[in-house]
């Protein structure tokens, strides 16, 4: 079975929940499949958006598109609604002046209803985050 990015909008994927708002560039734009398209934080860490799958997956790629995070940390959940979040994987960003950073976490095939990202710091006063994936297959339930 061919691997699905289960954080798009087009395969279902929710944006739960986001701490901060821009009507500019909304957290939509993570699950738009664009790179052109970004939601931007308001300063202040850490911030942290959740997205939800239309059923539990199992996951084994995360792959995220930003620009100025310092320090990631992404959790997951398995529960019907977003609470119960285990921690997958944390990580210090390499900065990459004037270009965005392209971070591929590869897992363990784990199962997921809810990923959570939690930018725990930055390297500056904003971030923003242009793409979110999560490479997976339909769970068999």
């Amino acid at each position: 079975m061919r691997a699905t990015d289960w954080c798009l909008s087009s395969a279902g994927a929710a944006l739960v929940l986001a701490t901060s708002s821009d009507e500019h560039h909304p957290a939509e734009n993570m699950a738009d499949g664009s790179s052109e398209t970004f939601w931007t934080t308001t300063g202040m860490f850490p911030q942290e958006f959740i997205i939800g799958f239309p059923k539990c997956v199992k996951i084994s790629k995360v792959t995220i598109q930003c620009y100025l995070v310092r320090t990631l940390r992404i959790e997951r959940s398995v529960s019907k609604d977003p609470v119960g979040f285990e921690q997958c994987i944390e990580k210090d960003l390499q900065h990459t002046e004037g270009q965005l950073q392209m971070e591929e976490f590869p897992l363990p095939d784990f199962q997921a209803t809810y990923l959570r990202f939690i930018i725990k710091s930055a390297f500056d006063h904003f971030v923003s985050v242009y793409r979110v994936m999560a490479e997976g297959t339909p769970e068999n339930t």
